[in-house]
């Protein structure tokens, strides 16, 4: 188990992002609809052009090959009209080496119909609807061509190729995700209902579908419930984009339902990947999981002490504890994140220090930053505050978990539920900060906010 500790280490790829860097700048300069884009981005909603380049389809010639290898670049294995790089080292686009002289650039889009229209865009989308893969050409200039891309459950780059399930059976299975139950006195009866529709939406749309129509649904959920996140989504979708730019997704489980929920995120193709811990005061940790094909990744808190961290807690059950913690507390509070209480919070790529001044404008407060570092910042709105069931106090006074004046507290002014998470990656950098959340999480913890919030 030790090895499971050490294994993922994330280091930043300067040399990566400079190539890209470069590689965008020039095509700025030869795309005018492209750098006004980026421009809008930028003043509109906080958004780096950068971040939301879905691929770069570039020219194979030896000069675009030595330097792909050079910075870390790899081939890819996935059927397409050139060969495909990725860089297994750090958060960068895709690139397709292909036999011609100009240059693509695609901008991820969660749907291309609402990007062409955000745009006026008249040129014809390039796949039906529901095929997996569809694009549209935005602006062809000086050999610079910028296409919105609309990607689903797949790594093909062409659509032709690609056998889709059908609009109609794609249409039942995020129905379902979004209309599925999410109150069960039983929570275990809820989980086995989640598992059994899980198991239905992948025989019918393949795991990969279903694993992106998946987290569209919880998207869904989580937003109605956080006013910071329908402000910004708001703003992206004014831009065509939607939530393309999402980094993580971050469920709160408690201990017993833990190894549950990431045997449903298995079932969706996850694999666990680093395990995040603070520190042992903080009292909570986390296991990152991935989804290697539709590039999601959950991010999944729960109360852990350092020696569980040696063994497979993702698997194995955990003993319930006499005294939560702050991961423990917000589940009595509000549930299960995956059940009743939705997300904890959606993380995104953003300009971390223009987001947050776009929000303080129209009145979001943000927390204190948890990570200040070049290459990582991030920092919480202000959590949205959500009422509490009589019945969750009453189960934790009587257990003995909270006290009667943190039953008063929570009856009467409800408790944080969720926020939105302002991220800014830079050089690649694909991990986590192991050491600044854990006095922004203290903030957030029940027991310590009163009616005025953090």
């Amino acid at each position: 188990m030790n090895d499971e500790l050490t294994k993922w280490h994330w280091e930043q790829q300067p040399e990566a992002a400079n190539l890209l860097a470069g590689w965008l700048d020039d095509a700025c300069s030869k795309n005018a609809w492209l750098k006004d884009f980026g421009e809008r981005l930028y003043a509109t909603s906080g958004n780096r052009l950068g971040d939301l380049v879905e691929m770069w389809i570039v020219p194979d010639n030896e000069e675009n090959r030595g330097d792909l290898g050079r910075v870390g670049y790899v081939e890819q294995d996935v059927p397409a009209d050139g060969p495909i790089f990725h860089h297994p080292g750090g958060m960068f686009p895709r690139v397709m080496l292909a036999p011609h002289h100009e240059t693509d650039l695609g901008i991820k889009v969660e749907s291309c119909a609402d990007f062409a229209v955000a745009h006026g865009l008249t040129s014809a989308i390039h796949g039906k609807p529901g095929q997996l893969v569809r694009y549209v050409a935005a602006a062809k200039e000086n050999g610079l061509n910028v296409y919105g891309i609309e990607r689903r459950g797949t790594l093909v780059a062409d659509c032709a190729k690609l056998d889709s399930p059908s609009v109609a059976d794609q249409a039942e299975v995020l129905e379902a995700f979004r209309t599925r139950p999410r109150k069960f006195d039983d929570e275990v009866a809820g989980f086995e209902q989640m598992a059994t529709l899980i198991d239905n939406a992948v025989d019918k749309v393949g795991r990969d579908v279903a694993c992106e129509l998946w987290f569209a649904a919880e998207r869904d959920y989580w937003q109605r419930r956080n006013r910071a996140a329908r402000w910004q989504y708001a703003r992206q979708d004014a831009l065509g984009v939607g939530w393309a730019n999402h980094d993580h997704h971050t469920y709160r489980s408690s201990r017993k339902h833990f190894h549950r929920l990431v045997a449903l995120w298995e079932k969706l193709g996850f694999h666990c990947r680093e395990r995040f811990y603070p520190g042992p005061e903080a009292g909570w940790g986390a296991q990152v999981m991935e989804q290697p094909v539709c590039g999601i990744v959950t991010f999944n808190d729960v109360d852990i002490s350092p020696d569980e961290l040696l063994t497979d807690f993702a698997h194995e059950p955990m003993e319930e504890r006499d005294e939560l913690a702050t991961v423990g507390l917000w589940c009595g509070l509000h549930g299960e994140s995956v059940l009743q209480a939705g997300m904890h919070h959606l993380e995104c790529t953003f300009d971390f220090v223009a987001l947050r001044d776009q929000m303080a404008d129209d009145g979001i407060k943000t927390m204190r930053a948890f990570s200040d570092f070049d290459y990582l910042k991030q920092a919480f709105t202000e959590g949205e505050r959500w009422p509490v069931a009589e019945d969750r106090i009453a189960a934790l006074l009587d257990a003995g978990k909270i006290d009667a004046a943190q039953a008063d507290e929570f009856r009467n002014n409800g408790a944080i539920g969720s926020h939105l998470e302002n991220l800014e990656r830079n050089n690649g950098f694909k991990g986590f900060n192991q050491t600044g959340v854990t006095q922004v999480i203290k903030e957030t913890d029940p027991r310590r906010q009163k009616l005025a919030g953090v």
